[in-house]
């Protein structure tokens, strides 16, 4: 007698079989942008993540409230401007002296988007969907600083531009002051030019360093408190010409100098830059050396860094 077959368990009959779905991939034929649009894409995408667009409203918070900080004596120049004051032109600012008015401010906003332009890629794990593409390494790290300096430009450039603005609506005539003070916009933009450069350079040297946004931004503030606290106390308590040289060390002081080499006007007395008393043209030579040594220290960290 042989035994009969075993039936299988109730309900596992009656289970359909496997099927194959033709899901339609195909080849992609359209037209390939290629590296140039990808480090334009690139760009874009790191400026629009400095000021957390396409995050939540906290991420908007800080950028965007030091950019109202920094314009804020521009603002209230225009304010003056606007109001029917009696007697003669009111000019609260000078364009030389508007970085030493917001020099802080300008530390403490590059600690706040440097870690989201060259950090967040590393803390999300990311790095390899961009090197895998049309990009290399260095056209990723000249799309990420360029967008830092970018960033920089609206506290920079924007700020000094309203306040030539303000500055002519406050002159009796906009368009005297605008004939005779026209030889100020090249400071002006070459200020904010090399100034953002250096200070994003500085930022994004550091920032690149960690995935971690908390450290990164301490490491920035610090840099720039510790630098100007040891360039003071070295040139105002030493009076040695090597001491003086500490002077170079601050991004604060170097943004000083250069400032009052571009403008054509002596440094504040009671500066460090006035007490250090090296040739102004110096601090432009000093701060193009700095940026580039940063920009080649970001460089090298993502040549090396792993994807």
């Amino acid at each position: 007698m042989t035994d009969s077959p075993s039936l299988p368990p109730p309900g596992l009959a009656e289970s359909p079989a496997g099927s194959i779905y033709d899901l339609g991939y195909q080849r992609y034929e359209g037209v390939r942008l290629g590296r140039r649009h990808a480090i334009w894409a690139l760009y874009r995408s790191s400026l629009r993540a400095a000021f957390g667009f396409g995050r939540r409203t906290a991420a908007k918070i800080a950028p965007f409230a030091l950019v109202v900080v920094a314009l804020g004596p521009a603002l209230l120049q225009l304010v003056i401007a606007a109001l029917p004051l009696p007697g003669d032109e009111i000019e609260l600012f000078k364009h030389e002296d508007y970085y030493a008015l917001i020099s802080f401010v300008l530390a403490i906003y590059v600690a706040a988007i440097a870690p989201d332009i060259v950090g967040r890629d590393q803390n999300n794990h990311t790095l390899t969907l961009y090197f895998t593409r049309a990009i290399s390494r260095a056209d990723y790290v000249l799309a990420k600083f360029l967008a830092l300096v970018s960033a920089m430009l609206l506290i920079t450039l924007v700020p000094q531009l309203v306040l030539f603005v303000a500055n002519g609506l406050v002159a009796s005539s906009f368009a005297d002051y605008l004939h005779d003070e026209a030889d100020l916009l090249s400071p002006i933009v070459s200020t904010a030019l090399l100034g953002s450069a250096l200070i994003a350079s500085i930022g994004a040297a550091i920032a690149a360093q960690t995935p971690q946004r908390a450290f990164a931004t301490v490491g920035i503030v610090a840099t720039f408190l510790l630098t100007t606290f040891i360039a003071g106390a070295l040139v105002s308590s030493i009076d040695s010409v090597y001491a003086r040289l500490a002077i170079y060390l601050s991004p604060v002081a170097l943004v000083e100098g250069l400032t009052s080499w571009m403008f054509v006007v002596e440094p504040n007395e009671d500066s460090l830059v006035s007490t250090a008393n090296f040739e102004l043209y110096t601090y432009a030579l000093a701060a193009m050396v700095v940026t580039v040594a940063c920009y080649l220290l970001l460089l090298r960290r993502y040549k090396a860094v792993q994807a």
